[in-house]
């Protein structure tokens, strides 16, 4: 990308969006609710429009990226020097999505499809699974097409059954991933009871895979349930939540076809993996200016040590691992509601344990399910919930009712040197033909150092129309002592990072 390009990306990104929740990210909303153009023509010639919704969603996004993230030479080269790892990407992705719904007195529907397309990515391999675009899905595909039975009003019971959009607390272990161009859905059955004191979603399905070649679908094999509590009224300035998730996947899946299946998303490790959690935040307002947060996640079952590049036969022959982990977060801040900018300083820390030992019968990295992980763990999207301590700092800024602005830094630290470092897709950047300690690449060093890095993040979002927003951002990574000591034979150096982001709501 030339350098007119990158100055004005870098002026752009001045600031990121002010969270509606304590430190995540959400751009801000138009001064006045729009519907979309065809709503407002509809609802104007026909009152009875007003439980219909037809709309379209359309996003283009410029990303750069330089040294590291979503490149040809892959993640296992993220921070490399050397000129024949091109970890180098500059690229535009696209995502088209209609819907058609209705909302009536006891039923609703909705149907939305969903077309991505990408540009320019030198992911691209004619003969890769998927052909290695992560961001692209030939044609129009289905998103969600769901029918919801029930009015909390006046029944505490409902029913919500067919492809549907899972989103549960702030999304770091169940979310839709609608940074992601091809947003995540499952093929569900959800049963909700909700009162005044007490409610509890029951699900079950799997996850949708996007298939290039095919129809996407969820696979059979791999089963995803929960049940999600919540009590209103157990705390009073409280949001309070518990939960239990399940994950499991039979051995055969590894045999399935997943040619359109771009890595990282292709067939998940077979296991049977159960996620208790506990969630407490603190309701808006509730302590006038501080806010805060505390999850607790604890993981066990057994899973094998299965990842997208590991060959049928090997994956076939793992064994089954006793898994035990477990993650942590912690978050507190303030804002200076005085303010016409309405500043805001928030502390999190975020913690999800990693493994012991690789060659004994025990896994200890924590497995973060189906995250929306870009909203928390740095922009570069470098990171999961596995095998990390980061520790962020979020400033946020709100100068109009439209527009906000925010300086975020994260430092970064392994668990534990005898476990990967994982990327944002939960796969470890692993170079099997580097010796262990020859500083040739990553892979498990238990000699090296614990920080991977530090990062620094300025975003802004700028609603500029009541269905129109940009979005832009400038990111760099500052390599710590494991990035450097995992290429001291190669060279390595710092990476950032750049997008500029249109949003039609049409």
């Amino acid at each position: 990308m030339n350098s007119i390009l990158r100055i004005t990306l870098a002026a752009l990104a001045v600031g990121c969006a002010l969270p509606s929740l304590p430190a995540q990210y959400a751009p801000p909303p138009p001064a006045k609710p729009f519907a979309g153009f065809a709503n407002e023509r509809l609802r104007a010639e026909n009152v009875y429009m007003n439980a219909w919704d037809v709309g379209l969603n359309h996003r283009l996004r410029f990303e750069d990226k330089l040294g590291a993230g979503a490149t040809d030479a892959g993640s296992n080269w993220d921070f490399s020097k050397r000129p024949v790892d091109d970890n180098n990407n500059s690229y535009l992705i696209s995502r088209l999505m209609p819907r058609v719904a209705y909302t009536g007195k006891r039923f609703a529907f909705t149907v939305e499809g969903r077309s991505s397309y990408s540009w320019d990515d030198e992911r691209y391999n004619a003969t890769a699974a998927g052909k290695g675009l992560t961001d692209r899905d030939a044609g129009l595909d289905l998103h969600q097409a769901f029918v919801f039975i029930g009015n909390h009003k006046e029944f505490p019971l409902s029913l919500k059954i067919g492809r549907q959009e899972l989103v549960y607390g702030d999304q770091r272990l169940v979310g839709h991933f609608r940074w992601g161009n091809n947003a995540r859905t499952f093929d569900a059955v959800k049963v909700r009871w909700q009162n005044p004191v007490f409610g509890v979603d029951l699900f079950t399905g799997g996850v949708v895979y996007t298939d290039s070649n095919n129809f996407n679908r969820a696979n059979a094999q791999d089963h995803f349930s929960g049940a999600y509590f919540n009590f209103p009224t157990l705390l009073k300035n409280e949001i309070t939540e518990a939960y239990l998730l399940a994950r499991n996947v039979e051995r055969g899946i590894v045999t399935d076809n997943w040619t359109g299946v771009a890595a990282p998303f292709r067939f998940p490790a077979p296991q049977d993996v159960y996620t208790a959690g506990l969630r407490v935040k603190s309701k808006p307002n509730a302590y006038d200016p501080f806010d805060y947060g505390v999850e607790l996640m604890y993981q066990f079952g057994n899973r094998t040590a299965v990842f997208p590049a590991t060959a049928p036969a090997a994956a076939l022959a793992a064994p089954r691992l006793d898994h035990h982990a477990f993650a942590a977060v912690l978050q507190g801040g303030h804002t200076w509601t005085a303010s016409a900018l309405q500043p805001r300083l928030a502390l999190i820390y975020s913690f999800g344990s990693g493994d012991k030992s690789a060659t004994d019968s025990r896994s200890g990295t924590f497995q973060n399910l189906f995250p929306t992980n870009h909203l928390f763990y740095g922009y570069m999207d470098l990171n999961s919930l596995q095998n990390l301590h980061d520790v962020r700092l979020a400033y946020t800024l709100k100068p109009t009712n439209t527009t906000t602005i925010a300086l975020e830094g994260h430092s970064h630290f392994l668990n534990r040197t005898t476990d990967f470092w994982y990327n944002v897709a939960g796969v470890p950047r692993n170079v099997t033909t580097a010796a262990v300690g020859s500083g040739s690449s990553y892979r498990i060093n238990p000699g090296y150092g614990k920080h991977v890095g530090n990062e620094l993040d300025l975003v802004t979002a700028w609603t500029f129309r009541p269905y129109a927003q940009i979005e832009a951002a400038a990111c760099r990574y500052f390599r710590g002592d494991y990035i450097r000591q995992s290429l001291a034979a190669v060279g390595s150096k710092d990476a950032s990072y750049f997008y500029v982001q249109l949003t039609l709501n049409l």
